[in-house]
């Protein structure tokens, strides 16, 4: 059993019931899946780019990615609808719980100049977005192999009812939020 799996179910759902005064532990909000974004707008120009991603991606997260695809044309940008401009990833369970404590306990403190994350990244339902600048903060990238830095979203999707549960569900887990 995944570390971060067996401290939910041992120490975050007794928690929660007692902090939230719920009936029961199917009620506790638990974190559903974890979907990794990347935009390549640079793939528009080098398909290079496109293919550089979903390798890094792969290593991160340890399952192929789904490449997206422009949904309107714009010329503006010299994009075609249909047109492949970037590739996510979405992670469930053990895999999931995996990735999560790896992020934890070793992403995020190899951020530059890091404090904790914002508190303010909730959506109204109870998930959460962060974004990175850089894949260079996983120490799967090789980075003598990086052509391009290239950034990414990570967003947390939880059956919570509001962002006070959310926040406590991930507060519990470790994650580090920043006091504002």
């Amino acid at each position: 059993m995944a570390r971060l799996l067996k401290k939910y179910k041992e120490e975050t759902v007794p928690h929660l019931i007692e902090r939230f005064s719920l009936r029961n532990k199917y009620s506790v909000p638990k974190i559903q899946k974890v979907v990794i974004n990347m935009g390549v707008g640079k793939a528009i120009d080098n398909k290079n780019f496109l293919e550089e991603a979903i390798g890094h991606l792969t290593t991160i997260s340890g399952q192929k990615p789904a490449v997206t695809v422009a949904r309107k044309s714009v010329a503006g940008f010299k994009l075609r609808e249909g047109q492949a401009i970037g590739c996510k990833v979405t992670l469930r369970g053990k895999r999931m719980f995996e990735f999560i404590d790896r992020f934890i306990s070793i992403v995020l403190p190899r951020i530059k100049d890091f404090r904790g994350i914002s508190v303010k990244s909730f959506d109204g339902r109870g998930n959460y977005t962060l974004g990175l600048t850089e894949q260079t903060v996983f120490p799967e990238v090789n980075i003598d192999k990086i052509t391009t830095i290239q950034g990414m979203d990570v967003t947390f999707v939880i059956s919570g009812k509001s962002d006070e549960y959310s926040h406590e569900l991930l507060k519990s887990l470790g994650m580090p939020f920043r006091s504002e």
